[in-house]
């Protein structure tokens, strides 16, 4: 039986680093790292918005304070926002909860920069439980004029 390779495992592998030479027994038992992995950038909704000079990518974190929050540049064209969303530890006697729905733990993005982001040019800013993210656009290389060769007379 051979291993077909479906393309959202191959996006998936891109997104987490997986390295190309596990072997087909890694692969059908995955780590516990790229589970957690998986889980926090599946529960970390966002949306990327282009301007005509800026990248915006919009990702909500209720109740996480701005020092909680990281935001990095990896392998010079990949953005990771990441952090870590804690429970409240209020352990007053006879206290409990009744229901746990808000997700905790950690949470992870990782977005593909374009060959036109400015890595020097980034802004962060979380205000009311959302992160934006400011990627400025290089600007466009300049269009090279043609090369005028003098035709000389002999």
């Amino acid at each position: 039986m051979e291993f077909v390779r479906f393309p959202i495992v191959s996006i998936l592998e891109d997104m987490l680093e997986v390295p190309e030479e596990h072997n087909e027994k890694s692969r059908n038992n995955p780590s516990r790292a790229y589970m957690r992995d998986a889980k926090a950038m599946a529960a970390t909704p966002a949306d990327v918005i282009e301007h005509p000079s800026s990248y915006v990518f919009v990702v909500d974190m209720p109740g996480i304070k701005g020092e909680d929050i990281k935001v990095q540049v990896e392998n010079e064209n990949v953005l990771v926002v990441s952090g870590e969303r804690q429970r409240e530890n209020k352990e007053n006697e006879g206290v409990k909860y009744v229901r746990m729905e808000r997700r905790m733990g950690k949470f992870m993005r990782k977005f593909q920069l374009p060959e036109n982001a400015d890595l020097e040019k980034i802004s962060a800013v979380c205000h009311d439980g959302v992160l934006k993210v400011t990627v400025q656009k290089l600007p466009p290389p300049e269009p090279k004029k043609p090369k005028t060769i003098q035709v000389q007379v002999a």
